[in-house]
């Protein structure tokens, strides 16, 4: 599906990251307008639990600065294909992927790219909060700096409170950094993974079902910050709520036993949809 002004598309493109690690061969063979339309562009993507295949041939594009959600039954493959994009998915025992996802030009998959970088520069939220239990909430968000081999206190102070205002939880903390992240509430512990996240610096920001355990007060900040977040990050979320979808995303894609059905922007997918099977689940006749 193609839109105009940049949207969604099917036409094949390519991805970036890093200059250290980019390959320089890749560039040639960009379409040349694609860096100023899409953020994450995906390839024929296939992906398997040992002999089950989980992802069917998905390809689809995203742009820059946007919200994507990602909808569908469970079991469609949802959660595994956002685990692709940041090579989560190779990590499982058995599993396997094949396929091209591209990040601004670069393929994240090339074997010249360290997944190490990848992961850096594609975050992830996880759907039930996963504070390191043993750290503060001042060292549950400068764990990735340390590890990274960051020592300027300054610089990791900056960082720090940079991240937890960017989740909107400074206000909430500044004044008990010291105490543990996992002594704060579930909602509160979504945002700490998301200050987590944002310390990294991250180009891409995937969420797999970030509010799924938080009551209705939690996940409305949630997605508050979804919104004020894709100023300066592309989102792209699992959710299965569909009130949710329609109220965070600029686009939607709609998978079904790990095919991509659908992608469109938000509003017409929800209100008109192309094809049969996504009206029937978007309406509720089945999911």
């Amino acid at each position: 599906m193609t839109a105009e002004g940049g949207g969604p598309a099917s036409s094949s493109s390519s991805g970036g990251m890093d200059t250290e690690v980019i390959p320089s061969s890749l560039s040639s063979s960009l379409n040349p307008d694609f860096r100023q339309r899409y953020k994450v562009s995906i390839r024929e993507l296939n992906a398997w639990f040992g002999a089950k295949q989980v992802i069917k041939n998905v390809s689809l594009d995203i742009k820059g600065n946007t919200a994507t959600a990602i909808i569908g039954p469970s079991g469609c493959g949802k959660t595994t294909l956002i685990r692709c994009l940041n090579r989560m998915h190779e990590m499982t025992p058995g599993a396997a992927t094949r396929g091209k996802v591209f990040l601004d030009e670069t393929d994240v998959y090339d074997k010249k790219v360290d997944p190490v970088v990848v992961k850096r520069r594609i975050g992830m939220v996880f759907q039930k909060p996963n504070p390191f239990p043993t750290m503060s909430i001042y060292d549950n968000v400068a764990a990735g700096l340390k590890l990274n081999g960051i020592r300027d206190k300054k610089l990791v102070d900056d960082v720090v409170r940079e991240s937890l205002e960017g989740a909107a939880l400074w206000d909430e903390v500044k004044n008990e950094l010291s105490k543990p992240g996992i002594g704060l509430s579930g909602g509160q512990q979504q945002r700490l993974c998301i200050a987590r996240a944002l310390a990294m610096h991250p180009e891409v920001l995937l969420m797999d079902e970030p509010t799924s355990a938080l009551d209705p007060i939690a996940s409305a900040k949630i997605e508050e910050l979804i919104h004020s977040l894709k100023k300066d990050l592309t989102i792209i979320i699992v959710t299965h709520n569909m009130q949710q979808a329609a109220r965070v995303s600029d686009y939607t894609a709609f998978m079904y036993l790990g095919e991509l059905i659908e992608y469109g922007p938000t509003k017409q997918i929800f209100e008109n949809p192309e094809k049969e099977l996504t009206e029937r689940y978007i309406s509720g006749k089945f999911g």
